[in-house]
């Protein structure tokens, strides 16, 4: 949706000129200014396996954007579960993409988490960011309103206070641990199982590789992972040519 603003710019100037009277009074000149800028509304769904279907948020979100004549821009469609931390969701990435005024619109709050806190926590970046969450079964209404930005101080004070308390009870817990002679992280001189080695199964590729004079660097790269660890790999496992 395009919105275009008219700014208007008046400039006076006085001209005191004595030999024509009429132009002692100030001269008006109007300067228009367009602004021209882009408002993006997001049509959001998520179901929580492949066994449901996003068509019926589709059409939820298409008949409510009908009746209220706008139009979704894009469209953003997952299938997880909604425990799943947003950052690691496909609505991680939209709410870093959002402008001021933009839109998401969902068929209930429960699409964007079944965390309380985790909605809490969305719905304060959307208000930090000036965009709008609309959701259409529980008809929520994110905006730029008092009532609004209340709820946006409430979620962020629930929010740090849900941290603090996180923070807290860790803490507790491994003094407690200490206390009853508990060693915590991982035993000196353990070293993790070798099939859980990130280049397990691929000795004889690498092998291969090495036979060919295709340099650490390269091989590295083909196995995605760092240098050092291939060439700790390579000496673990005897793989070096002679």
């Amino acid at each position: 949706m395009i919105y275009t603003l008219y700014y208007t710019r008046i400039f006076h100037y006085l001209r005191k000129l004595i030999a024509f009277p009429l132009l002692q009074y100030p001269f008006v000149f109007v300067k228009v200014i367009i602004i021209t800028y882009t408002i993006m509304i997001y049509g959001y769904i998520r179901v929580s396996s492949d066994k449901q279907t996003v068509e019926n948020q589709r059409f939820e979100i298409s008949n409510f954007c009908k009746h209220q004549n706008l139009s979704i821009d894009d469209w953003i469609e997952e299938t997880i579960s909604g425990t799943k931390n947003y950052s690691k969701r496909q609505l991680g990435k939209l709410l870093k993409k959002v402008d001021k005024d933009d839109i998401i619109i969902c068929s209930e709050l429960s699409r964007l988490g079944r965390n309380l806190f985790m909605i809490m926590e969305i719905l304060n970046i959307c208000m930090t960011k000036e965009c709008r969450v609309w959701t259409i079964k529980d008809n929520y209404r994110l905006g730029d309103d008092i009532q609004s930005k209340v709820l946006a101080f409430a979620f962020g004070l629930s929010a740090e206070i849900e941290r603090n308390l996180i923070s807290q009870r860790t803490k507790e817990a491994l003094a407690r641990k200490r206390a009853e002679g508990v060693v915590l992280g991982r035993p000196k001189g353990r070293k993790s199982s070798p099939d859980k080695y990130k280049l397990s199964g691929k000795e004889i590729l690498i092998s291969e590789l090495l036979k060919n004079g295709i340099s650490h660097r390269k091989i590295a790269k083909i196995c995605k992972v760092d240098r050092n660890t291939l060439s700790r790999f390579i000496t673990l496992k005897c793989l070096a040519v002679n």
